[in-house]
């Protein structure tokens, strides 16, 4: 099942029992993210505010902030469904020889006819702008004030268009806006993004750089627009990939851009290649706040939306958040192409708890000795990779998910003297512990087993295993004896 828009998508999730309607009035500023986080973190369904003060819009929230959600947004059964989806993508190559020919060409054929007609559609009119706004007051959104000490409220799930001047691509990603006034907001395009990228080249020309916000789309956009898809692939090619149906785009009213015709809002406007001002703080998904920093200026010349628009938006903060949850969703959706690149790789972890930049967990196929270290550097040069602050390789038999496991073997298999690699590079922008901005150390561990060819000295142990035969009598024992079996079917303290 595929959704074209937000309001679709809800309606599945209102027939599944899995979103409540909030009649209660609840302020914008601060009730909103404290009602979304209570909910959020008893694995609640996702919220639609019908009665925020201070707008007449009402207000989504929790949209995508648990994983059977993810997966009924993305049209499978789980996310490891779709990641199964992008691995067979991923691994469309050219048949080999005539029976390679034989064997694959019509399925090859046939994958690139698919991806051809999930390219984007160009529309002529479009929901997004049933009503269109040359007046612009932002005071008429439910923009949130997420939390105490945040300098102001701000757009947390803007799927933001940019095009890059040189090639006329365009790109979308999500970039939080502060609102300063009531048609201009903050750009807080991180340095590392494609949106800065852009922003960079219109500068370097002297010229304003077109900018269209939508808010509020089906959710296969919304996940392809924070996805990490490799640039030259367009984020529109990737969503109508995901949903198995082509996106449509409209031209925006102000600007020369494209934008998703089944948003609920778009602003449009400009961004002045010279114009600072200071953004922040923002209470971030770190769990601490943003340090105040300048940034570029969007400047909102017109709004356009649906005749009953809906206002999606998210709340960040120390995990568990809705971001979390998607951070962990896009790691597996990801992980086939990962190992594509590098096809030693059996299975990775980003951790939660981690902030999935901070702390990942590969598990390899070791074939050479230094085989971890060329995995490590190769992974810290790899997209969103670089910015990994702390690298663990284990072998393919370890479960990279069983934090306990992986402590075990990093505890028992790594000598700090020998199986640690220092290395220094770019880190994410809202990083705290490095002491200047976006530069900080790395360090990766090599917990593998040691082998001689590894430059090892003395003997390896073999690792205690349990006797197939005694585990056999065991099961029989546990099976047989009504005693045991309900010992051992007891939770864990």
């Amino acid at each position: 099942m595929s959704f074209g828009s937000l309001g679709e998508f809800l309606s599945a999730l209102e027939s599944r029992g899995d979103l409540v309607r909030v009649k209660t009035a609840v302020s914008r500023d601060l009730e909103v993210t404290e009602v979304t986080q209570r909910v959020l973190r008893a694995d609640g369904p996702a919220l639609l505010f019908e009665n925020v003060t201070g707008s007449s819009l009402p207000v989504v929230t929790n949209l995508l902030g648990s994983f059977r959600r993810i997966a009924l947004a993305l049209g499978e059964e789980s996310v490891e469904k779709v990641a199964e989806k992008v691995e067979r993508l991923v691994h469309l190559r050219p048949p080999a020889g005539i029976l390679g020919a034989v064997r694959d060409l019509s399925g090859t054929i046939e994958t690139l006819s698919t991806l051809r007609s999930l390219a984007p559609k160009r529309v002529r009119s479009a929901p997004c702008q049933e009503v269109e706004e040359t007046t612009v007051d932002l005071d008429r959104l439910p923009i949130l004030k997420c939390w105490p000490k945040d300098a102001g409220r701000t757009v947390t799930f803007p799927v933001v268009v940019t095009k890059d001047p040189e090639t006329g691509e365009s790109h979308t990603g999500i970039y939080r806006l502060q609102q300063y006034g009531r048609d201009t907001l903050g750009m807080h395009f991180q340095v590392h993004r494609v949106g800065a990228n852009n922003f960079r080249k219109w500068a370097a020309r002297g010229e304003k750089m077109p900018v269209a916000a939508a808010i509020g789309m089906d959710p296969a956009t919304v996940f392809s627009g924070l996805a990490p898809v490799p640039e030259g692939i367009s984020n529109f090619v990737f969503a109508g990939f995901l949903r198995d149906q082509p996106v449509e785009l409209v031209p925006a009213k102000s600007v020369d851009l494209d934008v998703p015709a089944n948003a609920e809002i778009v602003l449009e406007g400009y961004v002045d290649p010279v114009e600072r001002v200071v953004e922040g703080p923002f209470g971030d998904h770190t769990g601490y706040y943003s340090a105040p920093e300048p940034f570029p200026v969007f400047h909102v010349t017109r709004v356009t939306h649906r005749s009953h628009p809906v206002y999606l938006t998210t709340v960040t903060g120390k995990p568990p958040t809705e971001d979390a949850i998607l951070g962990k969703a896009v790691e597996r959706v990801f992980r086939p192409v990962v190992r594509l690149v590098l096809p030693e790789i059996v299975d990775m972890n980003l951790p939660v708890a981690g902030l999935f930049i901070n702390v990942g967990i590969v598990s390899i196929r070791k074939s050479y000795p230094d085989h971890p270290r060329k995995v490590m550097h190769a992974l810290w040069g790899l997209g969103q990779m670089m910015f990994v602050r702390y690298l663990v390789v284990v072998d393919e038999d370890v479960d990279v998910h069983d934090l306990s496991e992986v402590l075990y073997r990093v505890g028992l298999q790594a000598d700090p003297e020998r199986d640690l690699e220092l290395s220094h590079g770019p880190v994410d922008q809202l990083s705290i512990s490095n002491p200047v901005p976006n530069l900080g150390a790395k360090v990766g561990i090599d917990a593998t087993r040691k082998r001689p060819e590894d430059g090892f000295p003395r003997p390896w142990p073999e690792e205690i295993r349990s006797d197939p035969a005694a585990s056999a009598a065991a099961e029989r024992a546990v099976r047989d004896d009504p005693v045991l079996a309900r010992l051992l079917s007891r939770p864990r303290p």
